[in-house]
């Protein structure tokens, strides 16, 4: 059996913290650039990293707020896909995922 407040309590914490990088991320974005063009450069290649990082946090909050909406709807841990359950090992290793083990292989392959 799960321990739902645990969940909603893991998925929640670490949704702050997600939210706390975006908001980092999207503060270094406003910071004007340096007058020396060699720090410019550099400065953009740190951006395309930092673009990369928030995109990433933001897929990972989306996933988080759909697994959050899941559990207070009684059906975190089916699958989105096929409506089976989703292995325990597999939503203690990805307290945010959607799909069983099953359904993720046949989405990598398509």
């Amino acid at each position: 059996m799960r321990d739902e407040a645990k969940i909603r309590q893991q998925l929640e914490s670490r949704l702050d913290e997600l939210r706390l990088r975006v908001s980092a991320i999207e503060a270094e974005f406003r910071q004007p650039l340096d007058d020396d063009f060699g720090e410019q450069a550099v400065d953009r290649e740190d951006d395309e990293t930092l673009d990369a990082v928030e995109l990433a946090a933001i897929a990972e909050i989306e996933l988080i707020e759909d697994a959050l909406t899941r559990l207070r709807g009684g059906t975190y841990g089916l699958c989105v896909s096929c409506g089976d359950e989703i292995a325990p090992k597999r939503l203690e290793a990805l307290p945010a995922c959607r799909l069983c083990i099953t359904c993720a292989q046949a989405a990598e392959k398509a």
